[in-house]
């Protein structure tokens, strides 16, 4: 028995939205230096919720067929169960409303390294909490694959984080962030094993926006809109339209279809396309331990990608 590498249509559409939050951590740092975090995400996570609610709008009322590869991802036959109205508010609250806030914030009061890498950990957390809960059998091939992954997100960003001291509130905001993007990357299996990823995605990020909004008030009130400059509306919607719905779906999309362990793994990307647009965009420089950083990355992506291949005859 040999092994072959399987990749489908979600797999390129991760490494789109991996090179989307990796531009997205440089966009939310410019966009702090005029608007306040809180009001700045506000703002952001209202544009998506109200492109996402037209979008299940005008899903639910298309009458031409759906072809069968994107319909699961854009329609839901099912109807609502009294545990899917609960999920979805629970997941709205946590992978909304709790990851939006303390990303935000951590991002706000730590280095770019120690977030990037703080949420390097993402696969590792995702394989533990599904294996602790009985969701996803973890493979001994997908432990390497994490544990190679990380060791390429240290050598992206490790050396130049440093924690404690004066970014150790943004650290720990940061660690929040990251255990409520593993919750909502597991507790949305379930239920989008029922109704599409479309669905699940807008109605969650809508639930988590309300609260979200309110507790952001004074911000957006206090927040002189008139001088904040053309650019920061321009990065605002394409945050919003890139990083928020193109970004989210494409996850639990990908979470439907390939799992949330696999899915999980690509998150260690993001530092490596936070790096690539910091050396194109801004000229930072490319150690070697950087390219060796890559390699280790795609192969921890390239590890979770492998399936069994049974000979002919066999």
């Amino acid at each position: 028995m040999t092994r072959a590498l399987r990749l489908s249509i979600f797999d390129l559409l991760l490494v789109l939205m991996v090179v989307v939050w990796g531009a997205n951590y440089s966009v939310m740092k410019r966009a702090f230096e005029e608007v306040p975090p809180l009001a700045f995400n506000a703002m952001r996570m209202a544009v998506a919720s109200a492109v996402f609610l037209a979008a299940i709008r005008i899903a639910r009322r298309r009458t031409t067929p759906i072809p069968p590869a994107i319909r699961r991802v854009f329609h839901t036959p099912e109807a609502l169960t009294r545990r899917d109205r609960w999920d979805l508010l629970w997941l709205g609250l946590v992978g909304h409303f709790g990851y939006q806030l303390f990303f935000a914030a951590g991002v706000a009061r730590t280095h770019a390294s120690n977030a990037a890498l703080i949420l390097g950990v993402t696969p590792v957390t995702v394989a533990v909490l599904s294996s602790a809960l009985g969701e996803d059998r973890v493979k001994p091939l997908q432990w390497l694959a994490a544990l190679v992954s990380a060791v390429g997100v240290y050598l992206v960003v490790g050396r130049g984080a440093s924690f404690g001291g004066t970014t150790l509130a943004g650290d720990l905001l940061m660690v929040v962030a990251l255990v409520c993007w593993a919750a909502y990357t597991l507790g949305g299996v379930r239920i989008m094993a029922r109704h599409s990823p479309l669905y699940v995605t807008g109605v969650t990020m809508a639930i988590g926006t309300v609260p979200y909004a309110i507790g952001a008030i004074p911000w957006l009130i206090a927040t002189r809109w008139a001088d904040v400059t053309a650019l920061i509306w321009v990065l605002l919607v394409l945050s919003a339209l890139l990083a928020l719905c193109f970004g989210y779906i494409v996850w639990n999309a990908a979470v439907q279809r390939l799992g949330a362990t696999h899915t999980a793994i690509y998150s260690n990307l993001v530092p490596l396309a936070a790096m690539l647009v910091a050396a194109l965009w801004l000229r930072e420089p490319m150690s070697p331990a950087k390219f060796v950083a890559v390699a280790l990355i795609i192969a921890g992506v390239v590890l979770t990608r492998l399936q069994p291949r049974m000979p002919v005859g066999s």
